[in-house]
């Protein structure tokens, strides 16, 4: 009569399963961790974000170019002196 010695194979299936399975939750768990530590770790090492420049001292306000256009249509005869003086006011926020 045969006699059988340890788990047999479905046994020591089941065991590798078991332990494999452990490991790749701790290793999990140890990869996330150190993950957060060196986001946290960036974040204090990170510069603060440089401020917008300032607009360079000579460099004319974004609305002379479209007044400057408005002029040019006027001094055309494509818009009317009231059509200019509105346009102006919007643009102005007058």
């Amino acid at each position: 009569m045969m006699r059988r010695r340890g788990p047999g194979l479905v046994g020591a299936a089941a065991r590798t399963a078991v332990v494999a399975g452990t490991a790749t939750a701790a290793s999990g768990r140890v990869a996330r961790r150190q993950q957060n530590k060196y986001a946290a770790e960036d974040q204090q090492a990170a510069p603060a974000p440089a401020p917008a420049p300032a607009p360079a001292a000579g460099a004319e306000p974004e609305y002379m170019a479209e007044l400057e256009q408005l002029a040019k249509l006027r001094d055309q005869g494509i818009l009317s002196p009231e059509e200019f003086e509105a346009k102006k006011k919007q643009i102005l926020g007058l």
